[in-house]
This record gives structure tokens, C-alpha cells and sequence, in this order.
């Protein structure tokens, strides 16, 4: 059963790869990149590496709803047309989330009793997430921290690019807000008795 599952996750994360680049739409291409990560993850499954797997799901799924919106923003995607044609993406969706469920119960019944092969997911450890520390944060401890600076910039990056000026939009001027002065920030008033400011 392990192994017939593997082929027929690893056939659907091959054609869904293949997918994403075909698309003409860019909603079907980041729905066909969900299905390729998903899918990937159901691979990590059937080998024992559950922690990986739900890493995957949580992060990558994660980031390409990020990644869907700042394509939405370079490209300037009108928000209300894609409402409109949300109904006629829902078929396609829903076909998706069949795929999606038909590869969790796949996976749950192949991969949890059965692994692929003589591979151990935790070599040394308990379970996948204290293996996965002890590599991460020892003998690639440099490589995890460059790998975080270049995320940190790759973000940066993307605030830059999507910036822009907007006429009748108010901007903050840090050069004004750390020159301001004490008299710049009140005034004093002398009301007279009985009467207001």
C-alpha cells in the first residue's frame, strides 16, 4: 500500500509542478503550487517525517498566500473582478480540496504504520522535531542564521518594491518627527476666567 501510495503522490506533485509553470491563470498556478507543497508533504509522511511534513503545510502553504498577494500587488489585480469570478474558479477549487483530503487519508493509512524503505526520519533523537534541532542548531547553526538574513531582506526587498507614492496620502517624515522641538509640540493658552479656549 506504502508504495503505491508513493507513486501516485509523487505522480500528482510532478503534474501539478508541471502546472504551475503552464497556467495561464495565476489563481490556478498558486493553486496548483498549494497542491505540489501538499502533496510534497504527503511524501514526508510516508517516510516517517511528520514534523517536516507539517512544517511544510504551515509554512510554505502559508507563503503562498503571501505570495499570491504580492503578486496581486506588482500586477495590480482588480480585488473586485476577482470576486466576481470567484464562482467561477469554485469548481476548480473544490477539485483541489477533493485531491487534498484523497491524499490525507492516502497518506494516514500508508505512511503511519508502514515506511518507505529502512530510512530513519530521527536518528538519535525521540522524535523529528528534537533531530531536526540538534542538526539545525549545531552543525548548521551559520547556514540557519544567513538563511534568516536572507529572508530578512528578500522581505525588505518586497516592502521596497510594492512602495509607492500616492498623491493626497499622508507619509511620516522621520526627519521631521526627530527634529520637533519642545515648543513645536504645545502651545500655551491664558483664558480668561469664565471663558473657554
Amino acid at each position: 500500500m506504502a508504495v503505491y501510495a508513493f507513486w501516485i503522490l509523487a505522480t500528482i506533485v510532478v503534474l501539478s509542478a508541471v502546472m504551475v509553470i503552464a497556467a495561464r491563470n495565476p489563481v490556478h498556478s498558486v493553486l496548483f503550487l498549494i497542491l505540489a507543497f501538499f502533496t510534497s508533504a504527503g511524501l514526508l509522511v510516508l517516510i516517517g517525517a511528520e514534523f517536516l511534513a507539517m512544517l511544510l503545510v504551515v509554512v510554505y502553504v502559508g507563503a503562498v498566500a503571501v505570495l499570491f498577494l504580492f503578486v496581486v500587488m506588482m500586477l495590480d489585480v482588480d480585488f473586485v473582478e476577482l470576486k466576481q469570478g470567484f464562482l467561477s474558479y469554485l469548481p476548480f477549487g473544490l477539485l483541489v480540496g477533493a485531491v487534498f483530503l484523497a491524499e490525507i487519508v492516502m497518506a494516514s493509512f500508508a505512511g503511519l504504520e508502514n515506511h518507505v524503505g529502512n530510512f530513519d526520519a530521527s536518528p538519535g533523537a525521540e522524535t523529528n522535531a528534537e533531530a531536526i534541532g540538534q542538526v539545525m542548531y549545531t552543525q548548521y547553526m551559520l547556514l540557519f542564521q544567513l538563511a534568516g538574513i536572507v529572508l530578512l531582506v528578500a522581505m525588505i526587498g518586497a516592502i521596497v518594491l510594492t512602495l509607492r507614492h500616492r498623491p493626497g496620502v499622508k507619509r511620516q517624515s522621520i526627519a521631521h518627527q526627530t527634529s520637533r522641538r519642545r515648543s513645536d509640540a504645545f502651545e500655551l493658552k491664558d483664558p480668561s476666567s469664565g471663558q473657554g479656549i
